[in-house]
């Protein structure tokens, strides 16, 4: 199996299905396994949602009662109770976005969606491979440079 043969599994709640860009979705997901130097076959499976749908989840698995933009679920490297097959894909986790979210934030920041959406991808995806931005403010700062970085190499940076 080669890198190409990634599988990102997207699932966009019908009232948002005609503004999300799946293949933006795609290459956010791509950029940032290819910088972060993810090699081989890996599946992510995201979901485009509401507020409401976010707020579900962040009540049942972060205790939080209140919607938020992303929200990720990594694979545990050592949950021995599912056995996936040898040449599987490595499973890399879910992500989850409120497209209310999408839309609000990029209005309060001033840039387009597509940016917020690759931001939010990008950013659930750097959970996925370990980054996490709540341990410290040197690990915050290192995300958040990582972020842009990815963002630039998709031409969708602050500046642009």
């Amino acid at each position: 199996m080669s890198d190409s043969e990634r599988t990102v599994d997207i699932q966009v709640v019908p009232p948002y299905a005609a503004y999300v860009d799946s293949a933006l979705i795609e290459q956010a997901v791509e950029c940032t396994l290819q910088m972060e130097q993810v090699a081989g076959p890996v599946e992510v499976g995201i979901l485009i949602t509401d507020d409401a749908g976010l707020q579900r989840l962040n009540q049942a698995y972060r205790g939080v009662d209140a919607p938020t933009d992303v929200l990720s679920f990594a694979e545990a490297d050592d949950d021995s109770a599912f056995v996936r097959p040898p040449d599987a894909p490595r499973y890399l986790g879910d992500i989850a976005i409120s497209w209310e979210r999408v839309v609000a934030q990029a209005a309060e920041y001033g840039h387009s969606r597509e940016r917020e959406l690759a931001f939010l991808v990008v950013h659930g995806m750097l959970h996925l491979l370990g980054y996490d931005h709540e341990r410290s403010p040197a690990d915050e700062a290192d995300m958040r440079a990582r972020e842009e970085e990815i963002l630039r190499a998709l031409g969708l940076s602050r500046e642009e």
